[in-house]
C-alpha cells in the first residue's frame, strides 16, 4: 500500500520531513541525546565526521568511532518529540521513501539514550550511571498506538495508577536484554519513570500547587510483588525513556536508557559537575559500542 504526502511528508530533496535525513545519512547503531548542545560532546570523540545535519532542535551526526559507524541525534525533551524522531528514524530504514512503501525485508536499529536523570531513592548515588529495564510513561502517547504489554507490565500500570489516583492507566515496557547485557552489564539497574513534564509532573513545585501532593513519597515507596520476582521499586525520573521503549517495541527495533544520574529527589541534591558525569557516561557507552558487531 503506498503511503500518502499527508501522512509521511518529505522535504524537496526527499528527506524525511523533520530530521532532514535521507537514508544513507544514518547507522543501524544510533544514539539519541536530548540537548542538541549534546551531539557535539558525542561526537567529538569520532575518529571521523561523515554527516552534519540540523533542523530545528534536531541535529545529526554520524561518524567513525575506532571503526563502527555510529549515529547521535538530538530529539529534544518529551514524548512528542520521540514520537517524531522514532518514526522517522524507521521510515529511513524500513520505508522505500521514493515509492512510498514499506520494505519487505526490515531493519531493526540500535538506539541507544544517553541523558540525565534524577533519582528518587536514597540509595542511588549522584554521579552513579543507571541502565533503565522497565520504564513506566506517565504521559499520553500510548493511548494513541496498539502497545501490547506483557502481564507483569500491565500489573505494574494497574498497581501505580491506583497508588497515585490517576484517571488514566501509564504504560510500562521492558528496554532491550541485548543492548542492557552490551552495555549496562554494571550499571545501577533501575526502572525509570518518564515524565509528561519537569515540575508539577516529577513533584516538583514552584509557584503552582501540586495536584498530586504527595507525589514524591508515594513513587519512592511504591512497589510490586509478584511470585518469583523480587520486589519492584522506581528508580528515576527522566522525560523520554518509556516512549522510546514502546515505539522501539512495537517497530521491532532494539533500544535501552542509559542514565547520567545528576540529581537526588530524596535528598535534594543536585551534582556540582554534571558535565563530568554525562561525559564519563558518553565515553563509556561509545568503547563499549565499539567492541559490538
Amino acid at each position: 500500500m503506498r503511503i500518502p504526502e499527508s501522512e509521511l511528508i518529505l522535504n524537496p530533496d526527499g528527506s524525511v520531513y523533520h530530521l532532514n535525513l535521507l537514508p544513507e545519512h544514518i547507522s543501524d547503531t544510533i544514539i539519541t541525546v536530548g540537548d542538541p548542545n549534546r551531539v557535539a560532546l558525542v561526537s567529538q570523540y569520532f575518529d571521523s565526521m561523515e554527516v552534519q545535519v540540523q533542523r530545528r532542535e534536531f541535529i545529526t551526526h554520524t561518524g567513525y568511532y575506532k571503526g563502527k559507524r555510529i549515529t547521535v541525534v538530538s530529539t529534544g525533551i518529551g514524548t512528542g518529540n520521540i514520537d517524531i524522531v522514532l518514526n522517522e528514524l524507521d521510515a529511513l530504514v524500513n520505508i522505500d521513501l521514493v515509492n512510498r512503501t514499506v520494505n519487505e525485508e526490515k531493519i531493526h536499529l540500535h538506539i541507544i539514550r544517553i541523558g540525565t536523570s534524577g533519582t528518587i531513592q536514597e540509595s542511588i548515588p549522584l554521579g552513579s550511571h543507571l541502565v533503565t529495564e522497565y520504564a513506566i510513561g506517565l504521559d499520553s502517547l500510548m493511548h494513541f498506538y496498539p502497545l501490547v504489554q506483557t502481564g507483569y507490565e500491565t500489573t505494574i500500570c494497574e498497581a501505580l495508577q491506583q497508588t497515585l489516583n490517576l484517571g488514566f492507566q501509564p504504560y510500562c515496557v521492558r528496554g532491550s536484554d541485548i543492548l542492557r547485557e552490551q552495555l549496562g552489564y554494571d550499571l545501577v539497574p533501575g526502572h525509570t519513570v518518564t515524565c509528561p513534564g519537569f515540575y508539577a509532573p516529577q513533584g516538583r513545585e514552584l509557584r503552582l500547587g501540586l495536584k498530586i501532593e504527595n507525589l514524591m513519597p508515594l513513587l519512592q515507596k511504591f512497589t510490586v510483588m509478584e511470585e518469583n520476582i523480587d520486589g519492584f521499586i522506581l528508580t528515576n525520573f527522566e522525560m523520554e525513556t518509556a516512549a522510546l521503549y514502546a515505539l522501539g517495541r512495537m517497530l521491532e527495533h532494539e533500544v535501552i536508557s542509559l542514565n547520567a544520574i545528576v540529581a537526588n529527589r530524596f535528598s535534594y541534591n543536585f551534582h556540582p559537575t554534571t558535565d563530568q558525569v554525562i561525559d564519563d557516561l558518553i565515553r563509556k557507552t561509545l568503547d563499549r559500542l565499539a567492541l559490538t558487531s
